[in-house]
């Protein structure tokens, strides 16, 4: 597993924030997945180094998260996977492409090694996605988990309860020494956010 980090600028709601992304690349020395392509699509090209690409995994729309998936689509010939509930902030994006794959929760994505099983997770955005590689004991969480507890709410298509009952119920069955590999910042395991979701869940009345 290798990750890449790109700078640049998350826009919703007419807003903008500067922003480092975490670019998550799993698999052996022959294959690959690609986890997110944010800002610049030429430092993930490098670091692939000629391995294929089986999938560039989206785990949601946001622009931070796509803006760079069409040129590496383009740069190493692999299926874009989004899931279709996301498809109207990837439209704002990339008005004229379409992702390869609609992202299917329950399925997996497999590559050097790796079985990655999807987990839908909405919230943050309805379509958002994580990815348990149980074998590695890691889960890939995009924008749903943080060092720090779950993603941003109270921007347009996203809602707090909904995230809060998407890590509840699907993040913290896995076990508590599950590393939660994330799209921005450090980091964590699920034990180490369990007391954070929950405390947060109860004063909702979740």
């Amino acid at each position: 597993m290798e990750l890449v980090t790109t700078d640049g600028v998350f826009e919703l709601d007419g807003g903008s924030w500067e922003v480092t992304n975490n670019i998550w690349i799993v698999g052996d020395d022959r294959e690959v997945v690609v986890f997110d392509a944010a800002h610049d699509h030429r430092p993930i090209v490098d670091a692939v180094n000629g391995r294929r690409v089986r999938a560039i995994v989206l785990t949601h729309g946001h622009n931070d998260h796509i803006n760079a998936a069409v040129p590496l689509r383009d740069a190493v010939d692999a299926p874009i996977h989004l899931h279709a509930d996301d498809r109207m902030l990837w439209d704002v994006v990339w008005p004229g492409e379409s992702p390869d794959v609609a992202t299917e929760p329950g399925s997996t994505i497999a590559a050097g090694g790796h079985e990655l099983r999807v987990v839908h997770t909405p919230g943050h955005s309805p379509g958002c996605c994580c990815f348990h590689d149980a074998a590695a004991g890691a889960v890939f969480s995009g924008d749903t988990l943080f060092c720090g507890g779950p993603g941003a709410t109270g921007r347009s298509f996203s809602d707090e309860p909904t995230i809060l009952r998407s890590i509840r119920d699907r993040l913290l069955v896995l076990p508590d020494q599950t590393v939660v590999h994330t799209g921005h910042g450090e980091s964590t395991t699920i034990g180490a956010e369990r007391d954070r979701v929950l405390a947060r869940a109860a004063e909702l009345g979740l």
